[in-house]
C-alpha cells in the first residue's frame, strides 16, 4: 500500500520486493508452524481488506491506474500463496489480461480529445427534451431538489460569505450511490476471481466488450456532460451556454459524513480525466451490469426489485449532480445488454460443442459441472472454459 501513494515506478518495484519478501516470511514462518495453506491464504486475504478498507478512510478511493493495478496485483498474489506453480502461472495470465485491459480502457479515453472530433453538445440536450417532452431533467432535478444557504468563513482576519450546499437526505444518498461505482465492480471482480473463477471469466468477457464499445464511443463521439454545457469550467476550453447554470455537488454528501478525504481524492483523479467521455455513462452502464450478471441467481421478487434499484438511482443521481444526461444512462445500458446477448450466445454454442464433442470420448455423459471453488482447470477469457452446464452460463 505504501507505494500507493508515490508515482515512481522504481518505487513500486522496490515495495513490490519488499512486500513479497514480507508475504513469503510470513508464509513460511505459519507454515513451519503446521498451518495449512487455506488459513495462511485466508488471513493474508483478511489482512489485505483490512488494509484495504483503512487506506480508503485515511487517504480516500484507490482510482489511478497505476495504483488499481497494483492493488489488484497485491490482491492476487495473497489470494495465490501456497497455490502450485500451475496456478501461479493462471493468475500472471489472469493479472497480464486485467493489466491490458485497463490500460487500454484508461488510454482510450484520453486520446478521444485529442483527435478533432467534433463535440457534442446540443445533439444529447435535444434527445433528452425529447424524452422528457421538452423539459431538461438535470436542470428540472436540480431546480426542484438542490438547497443552498450562506456560511461564514474566516480569510485573512476577515469574514467572508459563500453560498453552499444545504445537504440533505437525497444528497448523501446520491454520494454514496454515485461513488459505488469505484467500489462495487472492482470489488465482484475479485471476489468471482477467489470464488468461482468460471463466473470470473464470464464477467470479464461481458466487462471487456462493455469497456470496448465504450472506449470506441469516447473516440467518436466525444461529449459535454451536463455541467459542461452549462458553462462550467473545463480543460477542452469550452465556453458554453446550452443549459442554464449548474453546480457539480458529488462529493458534498460524503464530505458531510466525515469522507472528505474520499472526495479529495476522486477531485485528483477528475483532473487528468478525459472530461468529454460522457456517451455513454459508465457510472450507469456498471451499475445496470452488475444487477444483470447475478440477476439469474436471484429468486427473490424482493431482492430483484431492490437490485433494479440500483441503477435507476444511479442514473437520477448522475442527473441531479449534472455529471450526465439521462441518454447518456439509457445508452449505456444498451450497450450492458448487447455485451450480454453477444456473449450468451457465443457461450451456448460452444456448450453445445463441448457437448457433442465431449474430451473423454463419451457422447451420451454430459459434461459434469465443477462445483468445486477455484478448481484447477486452465482457463481464460477466449479458451472455452465451460464446465458448467449451460442454463448456468446464461443471464
Amino acid at each position: 500500500m505504501l507505494a500507493i501513494s508515490n508515482t515512481g515506478l522504481w518505487r513500486v518495484l522496490w515495495y513490490s520486493i519488499i512486500g513479497a519478501s514480507v508475504i513469503a516470511l510470513y508464509a513460511g514462518a505459519l507454515r513451519s508452524a503446521g498451518v495449512d495453506w487455506v488459513k495462511i491464504r485466508w488471513s493474508l486475504i483478511g489482512a489485505y481488506l483490512v488494509a484495504y478498507v483503512w487506506w480508503f478512510f485515511e487517504n480516500g478511493i484507490i482510482i489511478d491506474r497505476v495504483s488499481v493495478l497494483w492493488s489488484f496485483a497485491i490482491f492476487l498474489t495473497v489470494a495465490s500463496v501456497g497455490r502450485p506453480w500451475r496456478d501461479w502461472a493462471r493468475t500472471g495470465r489472469d493479472l497480464g489480461l486485467f493489466v491490458a485491459m485497463w490500460l487500454a480502457y484508461d488510454e482510450s479515453r484520453g486520446i478521444a480529445d485529442t483527435l478533432g472530433m467534433p463535440i457534442q453538445v446540443e445533439s444529447v440536450r435535444n434527445i433528452d427534451r425529447f424524452l422528457f417532452f421538452g423539459a431538461d431533467p438535470v436542470v428540472e432535478l436540480q431546480a426542484q431538489f438542490h438547497r443552498t444557504e450562506v456560511a461564514e468563513r474566516i480569510v485573512d482576519g476577515e469574514t467572508v460569505l459563500r453560498t453552499v450546499t444545504d445537504v440533505r437526505w437525497y444528497d448523501i444518498v446520491g454520494s454514496f450511490v454515485y461513488y459505488s461505482h469505484f467500489i462495487v465492480p472492482p470489488v465482484v471482480i475479485g471476489a468471482l476471481w477467489l470464488l468461482n473463477r468460471h463466473q470470473w471469466v464470464r464477467y470479464m468477457r461481458r466487462f471487456a466488450t462493455l469497456l470496448f464499445v465504450s472506449c470506441v464511443m469516447f473516440i467518436l463521439l466525444p461529449t459535454a456532460p451536463p455541467w459542461m454545457a452549462a458553462g462550467g469550467r473545463n480543460r477542452v476550453g469550452l465556453d458554453l451556454d446550452a443549459l442554464p447554470p449548474l453546480v457539480r455537488t458529488t462529493g458534498a454528501g460524503w464530505r458531510d459524513v466525515g469522507l472528505g478525504s474520499f472526495v479529495e481524492a476522486w477531485d485528483t483523479g477528475r483532473d487528468w480525466a478525459n472530461q468529454v467521455a460522457a456517451l455513454p455513462s459508465l457510472h450507469s452502464a456498471f451499475a445496470l451490469f452488475v444487477v444483470v450478471f447475478f440477476w439469474p441467481s436471484i429468486s427473490s421478487r424482493w431482492i430483484r426489485v431492490a437490485m433494479l434499484a440500483y441503477p435507476v438511482a444511479m442514473a437520477v443521481a448522475l442527473a441531479y449532480f449534472g455529471e450526465h444526461y439521462i441518454i447518456d444512462a439509457l445508452v449505456g445500458w444498451l450497450i450492458v445488454g448487447g455485451s450480454f446477448l453477444l456473449w450468451n450466445r457465443i457461450e451456448r454454442r460452444l456448450d453445445a460443442r463441448a457437448v457433442n464433442n465431449p474430451i473423454d470420448g463419451n457422447q451420451d455423459e454430459p459434461q459434469r459441472a465443477d462445483t468445486d471453488i477455484r478448481a484447477d482447470t486452465d482457463s481464460g477469457l477466449l479458451d472455452g472454459d465451460h464446465s458448467e452446464p449451460v442454463a448456468a452460463s446464461t443471464c
